[in-house]
């Protein structure tokens, strides 16, 4: 349970993995927030439940994730995970996963999930986007630092600010031989991220990833945007 909120749990079918458990919020309406963390962090009443929602983007990534496996010594990143579900589905492959968001119920839900599934405690990091890396200072800082060899994350490029910070972001924590996945339905800032992670020394291809209508799930038109340094 979590108090505050209410809930539903889904088995989520991605191939190549079992079946998930998903524990998310019930609507978007949910918001319960006694603490005060919205207004300290920056988030909406409105914005506050879209990190505890499965979205259709994220099933993708996850497809994806599961499709290509794991490589010896990598190490992933998942960006703005919300419920995490392609990290679950690294996570279940065996890949050094860590999943990162700066929403403060993500983790929770993750660990909900973990327990929901067997899976034993993934490493998660706070990341907000425009936050500086802690310096050596702060070692046990939860804050995200490092860096990592494939970045992913699904729907980031909701504004035109956000896309500016997470290019940044990303730009921070790339290794020299990263890759970086991005699956987004088709909004409008693309272009402008992609103009952004280019002048970072990234170069961009693209993949449509549409699928009609079926009788588990409605249609999806978006794209797997896959950067590596030009």
């Amino acid at each position: 349970m979590m108090p505050g909120y209410a809930t539903k749990q889904e088995c989520i079918a991605v191939a190549g993995v079992a079946d998930l458990q998903i524990r998310s919020l019930l609507d978007r309406q949910q918001f319960s927030d006694p603490l005060g963390h919205a207004l300290r962090v920056g988030i909406s009443s409105a914005t506050w439940p879209i990190f505890g929602l499965l979205w259709p983007s994220g099933a993708r990534l996850a497809q994806r994730l599961a499709m290509r496996g794991a490589l010896p010594g990598e190490r992933v990143l998942e960006l703005g995970c919300g419920l995490g579900l392609p990290s679950l589905v690294g996570h279940r492959l065996g890949l050094d996963m860590t999943a990162s968001d700066s929403h403060p119920l993500a983790p929770r839900f993750l660990r909900a999930n973990l327990r929901l599934n067997a899976l034993a405690p993934m490493k998660y990091r706070h990341g907000a986007w425009n936050a500086p890396e802690p310096g050596p200072a702060a070692p046990h800082s939860t804050t995200l630092r490092g860096r990592y060899d494939l970045l992913i994350g699904s729907d980031l490029l909701y504004d035109r600010d956000a896309s500016s910070a997470l290019a940044g972001f990303i730009g921070r924590h790339a290794n020299a031989q990263s890759e970086i996945w991005i699956v987004d339905p088709d909004r409008g800032n693309r272009a402008a991220f992609s103009r952004q992670m280019q002048g970072l020394g990234f170069a961009c291809t693209q993949e449509r990833l549409d699928s009609p209508a079926s009788a588990a799930h409605p249609a999806y038109k978006g794209r797997l945007l896959r950067y590596v340094r030009a």
